[in-house]
């Protein structure tokens, strides 16, 4: 699968682009600010159905303009799809597969895999857990569209198990059994749940191994755990042995959305131990196992967005990084720098062929 071309309008701070791909290596070059991962971001758009960096739509319409427009076609495997994506001022976002218009944006998602890689990722190794949970999530919806429905429900359920534990507390009446559909509820799809992270997790980690042991020549010991309570208790009793903390705080205090994933190395947490070198690696080998699952799990190459992916790498962790991504298992690629003569320079001596694009405050042109 790859993507022919792009064509923008009024989409941050591009006014109109029309631009054509390489199905092998695209780079953007050009200083910071000019516009370069805000390409990636509509790319995403058409994968995704949103950006990568702001759940705000109406956001991406550029300063003094009314709408944007992003339009892209897909060629897989002789089969070419027209994706456009369209937001107007106080509209409801309108999205289309070969001009019919999508009732559930769920639907699109998982037809054109994506994986993007990007500075804002260091979240996922710093913050809190519901970033890793993202993460998890963002790989297995796009291999099953059942899991994001469920989880969507599952969400749903949460929020009204919470109101009515604050209910609870605000009026001092307790209704049990409402607070037993709500269980019942969160039960059933968060066990559903628990499942699929897990078995993804069984499949996940040996490639994750390998892809973190290539990058760094097995030089450092890193460690990747899932962790939930569901690992420990049916989520049943968990419930029921966590009722009355939950009364007490007003929110569901145990279940799937408390879920994690343990970063380490050397034995030691990555957060606090890890160099930015070392966190950069175990990032970039996170979404590298993304990449090969849902390759994996679709049966074609998703697209692969790598965005200012030279910082904080030292220069033999790059080279071996390019030398891997342009490789047979990987497809389509698009990457952003500030240094043309780097991109030269590093694909040149790997003897890849790469399309360049300056990008020149809003605009961008084929070199």
């Amino acid at each position: 699968m790859w993507l022919k071309n792009l064509s923008l309008l009024n989409f941050k701070n591009y006014s109109e682009a029309e631009l054509g791909f390489s199905a092998g290596v695209n780079a953007f070059t050009g200083d910071n600010g000019a516009g370069k991962t805000n390409l990636l971001d509509a790319i995403h758009y058409l994968s995704l159905c949103k950006s990568y960096f702001n759940p705000i739509d109406v956001q991406q319409i550029k300063q003094g303009t009314e709408f944007f427009m992003v339009q892209g076609d897909f060629e897989n495997g002789g089969r070419e799809d027209k994706i456009a994506c369209s937001l107007k001022r106080n509209q409801k976002k309108i999205f289309k597969r070969n001009k019919k218009e999508y009732q559930r944006l769920a639907d699109h998602i998982g037809l054109f895999p994506l994986v993007m890689i990007s500075p804002n990722d260091i979240s996922i190794i710093i913050e809190g857990s519901e970033d890793r949970r993202k993460f998890i999530d963002n790989a297995i919806s796009q291999t099953d569209n059942q899991y994001l429905d469920e989880l969507i429900t599952y969400n749903k359920s949460l929020a009204n198990r919470n109101a009515l534990l604050k209910q609870i507390a605000e009026k001092g009446r307790y209704d049990p059994q409402l607070l037993e559909i709500f269980d019942e509820q969160l039960t059933t799809l968060g066990t559903q749940i628990f499942q699929k992270r897990r078995v993804f997790m069984e499949s996940f980690t040996p490639v994750f191994n390998q892809h973190y042991s290539y990058l760094s020549d097995s030089a450092e010991q890193v460690e990747l755990i899932y962790d939930s309570p569901l690992l420990h208790d049916n989520f049943a009793e968990l419930l029921k042995k966590s009722l009355e903390r939950d009364r007490v705080l007003e929110r569901t205090t145990t279940g799937i959305h408390k879920d994690d994933l343990l970063f380490s190395i050397h034995g030691m947490p990555m957060k606090k131990f890890g160099s930015q070198g070392q966190q950069k690696s175990f990032l970039i080998a996170l979404k590298l196992s993304q990449y090969s699952y849902l390759l994996q799990k679709k049966g074609f190459k998703p697209l692969l967005l790598l965005d200012d992916i030279f910082d904080k790498l030292d220069e033999k962790r790059t080279r071996k990084l390019m030398k891997m991504v342009s490789e047979e298992g990987f497809g389509q690629i698009f990457i952003t720098d500030t240094s043309r003569e780097r991109i030269s320079r590093i694909f040149k001596e790997i003897e890849v062929d790469v399309r360049l694009f300056d990008v020149v405050k809003g605009t961008a042109e084929p070199i």
